[in-house]
């Protein structure tokens, strides 16, 4: 006992500054979120997919150098800018069909939740939209958005997923269909302020720890947001939203950060990326080819329970389309900074995708530049045990996939 207490002494002097140096991170939560912008199926994509017409596609392939980032976030966000209707025809623009084997491969490739309110959610009329939310669900995935009738919006918006210790309530709404009238029962969510805002309260008396919002906005290929999305982004931050990702304008738009003011006369913290660009597409529109991932922390203070917005970074993307020597192809997306700087040979990547890709980082991070964010980037060693652009062909060839999902949510 003497011998314990003769040590105490010490013990409390070399390692007491390293307990409670300890003690603030243990007492914080922590959820890693990740979002991607517009995930498209024009007919390119369709075709370089096909393994047996009308029957068998493999979209595996497309994700696989993004997917080592993907598994590494808490929860990965992404919207889903096609229709599923579950027969032929396939098609893409102007009215996207896809096979339901897009989704299957999202799922593959870590993605958790997908928003479907978006121009294009009608595209396959009211059959399209219940079997999308069928097979996403039926895949394990979180989905909202668009709603089968009444009684699934009522029942399951806002959509809460729990994480980590976290509640967090989304919420997703467009700006319309492409003049594609939503047939009842099914239920689109359409950018309506008064609509919004009474979600926005709903969600509030839900108690979550943080509410997103991803809107489907904005002008289609400009590089700036504009005074509408302004306008509209305080309005839902002063209605009780923490963070806003917003899509549709398939190119990049800033990152902002916003303080608001609450009723305690405190300010909250919050952010806005106006929009993601695209993820994947068959887009030739210039500037079109690929745009940002966006991780963000949550931080939880486990004795008051008050979350705020803790890091965040972008991950520039950019659609490479690989094609063998019989001009069959097949869609990457890619993240960009691994590949630019000498490795594109790793992935057979000639010298005009090789200027292709560092055009369009150098555009893309110019028109970031100034916002309240700043790059993650990535290295090759990251991506894990990447493989060579041959193994990755032979995965390509794959008969029909039959896979399950497990779902562990």
């Amino acid at each position: 006992m003497k011998l314990y207490l003769l040590l105490l002494p010490l013990f409390l002097f070399f390692f007491g500054k390293n307990l409670s140096a300890q003690a603030p991170s243990d007492s914080i939560s922590k959820i890693n979120l990740l979002f991607v912008g517009d995930i498209m199926g024009h007919d390119p994509q369709i075709e370089s997919a096909e393994i047996t017409k009308n029957e068998s596609y493999n979209y595996e392939p497309c994700f696989q150098y993004v997917k080592p980032i993907i598994e590494k976030a808490d929860l990965a966000i992404a919207n889903l800018e096609v229709t599923l209707p579950g027969k032929p025809p396939y098609r893409g623009y102007p009215n996207f069909r896809s096979p339901n084997e897009l989704a299957l491969a999202l799922r593959l490739a870590g993605f958790d939740l997908l928003v479907t309110a978006n121009n294009h959610s009608n595209d396959a009329g009211k059959k399209g939209v219940i079997n999308t939310i069928s097979t996403v669900k039926d895949y394990g995935f979180y989905q909202t958005g668009t709603f089968k009738n009444q009684e699934d919006r009522d029942l399951h918006y806002p959509l809460i997923v729990y994480k980590n210790d976290f509640k967090i309530a989304f919420l997703n709404y467009t700006y319309g269909t492409n003049g594609i009238k939503t047939r009842p029962p099914v239920i689109v969510n359409y950018i309506d302020e008064k609509l919004i805002e009474a979600d926005l309260k709903l969600a509030h008396e839900l108690k979550p720890d943080a509410i997103i919002v991803i809107t489907h906005w904005g002008k289609e290929y400009k590089y700036i947001e504009n005074e509408k999305q302004r306008k509209l982004a305080k309005k839902i931050f002063n209605w009780g939203a923490d963070l806003i990702i917003g899509m549709h304008p398939h190119v990049v738009q800033p990152i902002r950060e916003m303080k608001i003011l609450q009723q305690d006369s405190t300010f909250k913290k919050t952010l806005v990326t106006y929009s993601l660009g695209n993820f994947i597409s068959g887009q030739t529109t210039p500037n079109t080819e690929g745009g940002f991932m966006f991780e963000v922390t949550l931080e939880k203070d486990k004795k008051t329970n008050k979350v705020t917005l803790g890091e965040h970074h972008y991950i520039p993307v950019w659609r490479y389309v690989y094609q063998d020597s019989k001009k069959k192809s097949t869609y990457f997306a890619l993240p960009i900074s691994p590949f630019e700087n000498g490795n594109g040979a790793w992935i057979g990547m000639d010298e005009e995708n090789k200027k292709s890709l560092q055009a369009f980082a150098k555009k893309t991070r110019g028109h970031l530049k100034d916002s309240h964010s700043s790059e993650r980037i990535i290295s090759l060693k990251e991506l894990g045990d990447v493989p060579k652009l041959e193994l990755v062909k032979k995965g390509i060839k794959k008969t029909k996939s039959t896979k399950k999902v497990k779902v562990q949510k």
